[in-house]
This record gives structure tokens, sequence and C-alpha cells, in this order.
């Protein structure tokens, strides 16, 4: 392992030192070109490492698990050992699974567990806390995947992240100022994050400061050397059942080492002519994104003007179905009977489209009147990443911590930030209202169950040849942002870049309203969707599609990091 120490620290010291540029060869009309693999993610040095590991001769599935503990050093608002997520991986022979590893339920967990005296939600027990977080899923995950198809030892992989923690590396200038919110904010009530995260000397962060996490550092050196094992049944576990049980959490060391990761067939759909390779339950996505494509499909989407007021209308009211489809039938499917095939059939789409006009916006309220009594907002601070390597195998990941910095508790003598995923429960159940909240039963909370999530990694290919790997940040957001990413690429032939780069919209049936990012169409475009009947909102900026595209001519691999992210970069294999 003297040969691993050796480059690991010339690269943790050239990342660390040496300032943060953007990738060479990177053509802003398409991204950074690789023939021999890419790492694209919303951290640079994150990205690095995992193109390092591609360069020493790993899988996708080597230098996915690299750069996801190293974003876990370098994007704590996000990367993650404390939360969960789900990966696809699809080889190079075409076959393609999944790795579900969203985090659980804890054993003493109740579905009214959030609910006040007078059976009102108190949204503050899952925004921050010691009741907000589910068991941990990362660990476990990366090393199911990695057992699969990693080809490098585990230390290998894990130990890059260790030491970038241990020797420190330069802050950007977005990490020094979300590391002073949260400093200053809502990390505050807990000392074990202030310990952790807050400068040494007392003084605001600046970028290009040095940030040194020893108490990461000691954590992942330990799942770099002894596995999995020691952060579920170790004395990391210990620790975190330890501080649960003095703050009034619930997490427990029995919880910790009953928590399994699991490996699920992808869903497949198809879509013009396109494979569409997303996550099954307890992910939204792929059935949410599939149902929506089937639906355009069926209603001839290519055929129209993409920002066109018509495209845009029909999109909406895809996404309003699917939607509300999820709302009625989604979550975890090891607890509930999630009627996945039917869902994503193309005759459901045929249904589906029958209440559709052409011409006027649906009600939400009229189309879900079967469960709305009368769903609040998932936060958005996920992370997605893309990776090929040089045989064409692609991974494409989706984790989180929920909110940004999850539940803002650091486990002390640990280094690592907990989630806030309970919050994706349905927290009132039989409660469905015209603000956002869900009652419905498939996602109310049970001991041991996996909350429902919008995470929707996805991988597109044609033909037996790799398209596109994409996916984003963003809570329900995601799946909107996935599905626009997809369909610039697939229904009206935008290369990689011009598909992420486009304007993002969103409608998740209730609220009843339509999001377009700021300038994304023209006033005439949005007072004529108005007349129709939509409730349009512009402004701000939705997702980070860290995405590679294949050139259909050339079968050139793309980087393409989504600038909507700032420290966002696609490494290539050297």
């Amino acid at each position: 392992m003297k040969k691993l120490t050796v480059c690991s620290l010339a690269l943790v010291v050239a990342l660390s030192l040496g300032g943060r540029s953007r990738a060479a060869a990177q053509d802003p009309d398409l991204g950074v070109a690789a023939r021999e693999g890419v790492v694209v993610s919303s951290s640079d040095l994150a990205s690095d490492i995992g193109a390092a590991v591609l360069t020493r001769g790993g899988t996708a599935v080597d230098a996915a698990v690299a750069t996801a503990f190293a974003m876990a050093v370098t994007y704590p608002s996000a990367g993650n050992i404390g939360g969960g997520g789900f990966m696809i991986v699809r080889t190079a022979d075409g076959s393609a699974t999944t790795f579900d590893y969203r985090e659980k339920a804890p054993g003493k967990s109740t579905p009214g567990m959030y609910l006040d005296a007078k059976g009102d939600i108190d949204r503050e027990l899952t925004r921050a806390g010691y009741l907000a977080p589910g068991v941990p899923g990362t660990v476990r995950g990366m090393a199911l995947a990695h057992g699969r198809f990693g080809k490098l030892p585990w230390k290998d992989v894990v130990m890059p992240a260790a030491l970038l923690a241990r020797d420190g590396f330069a802050v950007s200038e977005s990490l020094a100022a979300g590391l002073n919110r949260e400093v200053a904010g809502s990390m505050k009530a807990f000392k074990g994050s202030v310990a952790a995260y807050a400068k040494p000397d007392g003084t605001a962060w600046k970028a290009g400061d040095r940030i040194v996490l020893g108490d990461l550092a000691k954590t992942l050196t330990a799942i770099a050397n002894e596995g999995p094992d020691v952060f579920y049944r170790g004395w990391i576990a210990a620790l975190i059942d330890k501080n649960m049980a003095a703050n009034g959490g619930l997490i427990t060391m029995a919880d910790m080492a009953a928590y399994e990761a699991k490996e699920r067939p992808a869903i497949h759909g198809s879509f013009l002519g396109y494979n569409i390779i997303s996550m099954p339950p307890p992910s939204s996505g792929g059935v949410a994104l599939v149902e929506m494509l089937n639906m355009l499909e069926a209603m001839d989407i290519q055929k129209l003007p993409r920002l066109s007021t018509e495209a845009i209308h029909v999109t909406t009211e895809a996404r309003r179905r699917a939607f509300l489809d999820r709302a009625r039938f989604l979550g975890d499917s090891d607890f509930f009977n999630v009627p996945v095939g039917n869902l994503i059939s193309k005759p459901h789409a045929r249904e589906q489209i029958a209440s559709i006009s052409r011409t006027m916006a649906s009600s939400s309220a009229e189309l879900g009147k079967d469960i709305v009594t009368m769903p609040l907002p998932e936060p958005e601070e996920t992370t997605h990443f893309s990776v090929v390597d040089r045989s064409g195998m692609a991974v494409s990941n989706t984790y989180t911590l929920e909110g940004g910095f999850g539940s803002h508790v650091v486990i002390p003598g640990t280094g690592f930030l907990l989630n806030n995923e309970m919050g994706d429960f349905n927290k009132k159940p039989g409660t469905t209202n015209l603000t956002g909240d869900i009652g419905t039963p498939a996602n109310v909370i049970e001991p041991g169950k996996r909350m429902l999530s919008s995470m929707t990694p996805v991988i597109v290919a044609r033909a037996g040849k790799l398209v596109l790997v994409t996916g984003s940040p963003g809570g329900r957001t995601i799946i909107n942002t996935s599905l626009d990413v997809v369909l610039g690429v697939t229904a009206w032939g935008l290369t990689g870049r011009e598909a992420v780069d486009a304007p993002r919209m969103h409608h998740q049936w209730l609220p009843d309203r339509l999001s377009i990012e700021a300038d994304g169409i023209p006033d005439a475009t949005l007072e004529a969707l108005k007349a129709m009947g939509h409730d349009v909102r512009m402004g701000g900026r939705q997702g980070s599609a860290q995405s590679i595209w294949v050139h259909p001519n050339t079968g050139l691999i793309y980087g393409v990091p989504d600038m909507r992210s700032p420290d966002a970069k696609a490494s290539r294999k050297e």
C-alpha cells in the first residue's frame, strides 16, 4: 500500500495547493472531450479524485465510489457518508442494474412522530436535530456497488478522501460562504458541528483558506482500512448510538447493524427509439420520468418547437399527471405494492393524455380530488455525479443529506453530518392538501421503511450504444430537471451542452404552479401560457445536472459540467 499512499498524497497536495483550474480541452460548445473516461460532479476536487482512479485502472464504479467519498469531504452540504441515495450502473455490454442505498426509518419510528399536540406537523423536528435523521446508507451502498463492479481494492478508492480530509484543501468561495452561514446559523445549536466546521481562529472562512477535517479523516481512514462494518457495527455506530440516546434521537446500534443496501432491477422505458434506464422505488424518479416520456411520445412532442407555448403546455400537463400518480402510488416497494408495471406502460400513458386539452390548463385539484382533503416542497440540497470509463461502463449516481447540511448534526468524534431524510415521509397520514403536504398510505412512516425520494439518476442508450448520463439535485424538481435534459437530447437533438444549459421548468401537481427559470421564455410565451390558465412563476435556477454526453457521429465522450454549480468540473482520465 505504500505506492497508493505516495500516489494519493501527491494527488491531494496537487489538488489542495494547485488551485481549481478547469479541466483542459474544454470546448465551450460541447464540454470536456474524453476518449478514456470522465467524471463530472459539483466538486472540482472530487471530480479530479475520481478521474485519478480511472487513470490508475479503476472502473467507472471504482471512480464513482472515490468521488462519492471525496464529496463527503469537499461538498458537505450534500456529499456525504451520513446520508443515502441511488446508483445506476450500465456495463459495456448494455446490461444495467441499480443500487438502492436510501436511508431507513429507525426501529422506534411511528407514523405520527412529527405531529404536535394539536395534530399539526412540527416541521422543525425534520428540519434539524436528532429526530430528523434516517439510518444512513451511503457507506453500505458504495460497498455493495464496489463489490459487484470494482476492480481496485476498497482501500485504494476510499483512502484519497481520507487523505484529503487529513491534509486539508483550499476552500472555494462558494464553500466558504456556505460554511459561514452554517456556523453562524443552523449549526450553532450543535457543538460537535461547530467544532468540525468553524474556522479554528473564530474568524469567517474566505476563499483560499485551508480547511482540515481531522475527525472525518479518522472516520474515512477506518472505513478504508476496515471496510463498511466499522461504520455499521463498530466504534462509529457506537458513537451514533451514544449521541442519539443523549439527545432524544432514535437511531440505535441495532438500527445501524441491520441496515442493508439493495441491488434492484432498473426501470426501463422507451422513447422515440431511445432506451431510458432509471431507478425503481423507493425512488419515484424513474417511474415518473418514464411515465412522462410515454405521454409526450404519444403527443408527438418532438414535432413541436422546443420552447413553443404548446410544447411547454403539454409537457406541463404530463408533469402534472405523473406527479399525481407519484402522490397516489409511490413509496417503498418492500412495504407497499407499487403498481410499477402499469404506471410505466404505454396504455397508461394513453389513458392519461385523454384528459389533456391542447388549449387549456388542467386543474390539479380536480384531477386529484379523490385524495385532496381541502405536498411542502422537498429541500433541494442533493448532488449528482456521472462517470464513464474507457470500456463504456457508465454510472449515474444521486445522493443526499436532504436539506443543505442535512440535520446540521455532526456526531462528535466522527466528523460527518447526519441527514434529515425523515422529512421525506408523509408525516400526517390521511391529509393531502393544496399547499403540498401528502398523506397517502404508500409513504407513511414505518420502522425500517425507506422514505420516498425524487432522485432520478438516468442513463440513456440507443441501438446498444451509450447516449447520455445525467441526473440532478433539487427536491421534487429533480424529476423535471432530468426530464428537461433527456428531452433536449432525445426529442430535439440538442448536444449535451445545449441540453444542460437550456432553461428548466417544474410542475409537481400541487401546488398547482408552473415554475420556469429566469429569462427562460419570452414575455409573449409567458402571457400565452397564462391565458391558457397556467399559474406561471419565473425566476431562480433549477437543479445541477452534471452530465456526460456521447457525440452521435464521432462516439467521443463529453463531460458536461452544469455551471449552475460554481465548483462543478468534468475531469477526464489522463
